[in-house]
């Protein structure tokens, strides 16, 4: 089963994951979001921090996912991508 299969069964607890941990706005980019990925793929999540998230929690979350998926998952904050390559990551991404 692909990423975006995984992620569409299990968006409820993905995202349930995500408010626990004070993360919000879940958002798919990379190979998943476009469709190009296989089976060794990552999962790559863009996700808006909320004030008083730690790197902890971000950190639990990417572990419970990973967990839930049996897939290696990158999660980043908008805020953290690089400028070159910001616009391509806001242009592909889309919500879970």
């Amino acid at each position: 089963m692909n990423g975006h299969q995984l992620l569409s069964n299990h968006r409820h607890e993905v995202l349930s994951f995500a408010k626990e941990n004070g993360i919000v706005n879940v958002r798919l980019f990379g190979s998943t979001a476009r469709g190009e990925d296989h089976n060794e793929s990552d999962i790559d999540l863009l996700v808006d921090i909320e004030d008083g998230c730690t790197l902890f929690d971000v950190i639990r979350f990417k572990q419970s996912v990973e967990d839930l998926l049996g897939k290696r998952i990158d999660v980043v904050s908008e805020h953290a991508l690089h400028q070159t390559i910001r616009g391509s990551v806001l242009d592909e991404a889309v919500d879970l």
